[in-house]
């Protein structure tokens, strides 16, 4: 790379530096007060790298049983939203895509963008009455509200970039619609597939405000028990960031290991379509 062609990346780098700055400087400063103890975190002016490690921090968070079960609550509510959301997410985004169901797909939009606060009463009021409060039920069902027009939406735009040619000699040699899905539609859209996982998954993992609503005692998830360990009597700085980065590190190590694919699928649509 010449000097010329460095000088003009050089306006894209830095706005790289500034949009992406800020969320490493907290998570490096929330590292920093996992690895810390109180009397380091209170400190002014702040220290960033102590000089004693305090892994307490983490050993406290592994030996709370609770902090383990709403790990396990957090998978499974993740896990069923997820697989239940590509059951129905990945041939809805294929039936909308061949037939060219525009207001189906605007409807879908409509539903990703509308905020998740205006599904929880009518929710909590249907959960209430059936039931199901204090179970992982209503957790897992308000989870496809955000997983299904996820899953939809990705499909959607991977099987519109798709050809048609292998599907119209499939039906030329006597598959029906059924078996062409399966059989040729499915195995090209593997990578639009894996990015509709990851990005339901990372979306399902994180939520906060249903989890609030509706979790009760024992079915509440990670991202929930972590803002219940704030109080207004005593903050525990080191064992709060500590669970507050392991809730963190599944996503981000899954989006690392599979950053490939997210590209590809993502871009993919662009790449056959132009």
């Amino acid at each position: 790379m010449n000097l010329a062609a460095a000088l003009r990346r050089l306006p894209l780098l830095f706005a790289v530096l500034m949009i992406v700055s800020p969320a490493i400087l907290f998570f490096v400063w929330m590292l920093s007060l996992s690895l810390k103890y109180e009397i380091d975190n209170g400190a002014y002016p702040p220290i960033l790298i102590p000089e004693r490690v305090a892994w307490e921090n983490y050993a406290k968070v592994f030996q709370s049983a609770a902090f383990l079960t709403f790990f396990r609550n957090s998978l499974i509510v993740t896990g069923a939203a997820t697989a239940a959301a590509l059951l129905v997410g990945v041939p809805a985004g294929y039936g909308i895509a061949r037939m060219k169901a525009t207001r189906a797909a605007i409807v879908v939009l409509i539903a990703r963008m509308t905020p998740g606060l205006s599904y929880l009463i009518p929710l909590f009021l249907l959960f209430q009455w059936l039931g199901l409060m204090g179970t992982l039920w209503p957790q897992i069902i308000t989870h496809l509200v955000i997983t299904v027009p996820i899953v939809i939406w990705v499909m959607i735009s991977y099987f519109e970039s798709t050809p048609m040619e292998l599907e119209e000699a499939a039906v030329i040699d006597g598959a029906n619609r059924w078996q062409v899905f399966r059989h040729v539609a499915l195995p090209i859209a593997r990578p639009g597939i894996v990015v509709a996982l990851i990005l339901a998954s990372i979306f399902s993992w994180n939520n906060f405000v249903f989890g609030v609503v509706l979790a009760g005692r024992e079915t509440r998830t990670l991202p929930v028990a972590v803002y219940n360990m704030l109080s207004f009597e005593q903050v525990s700085w080191g064992p709060l960031s500590a669970a507050a980065l392991i809730v963190t590190l599944p996503v981000l190590l899954l989006t690392i290991l599979a950053q490939r694919q997210i590209v590809a699928g993502l871009t993919a649509g662009a790449v056959k379509g132009g």
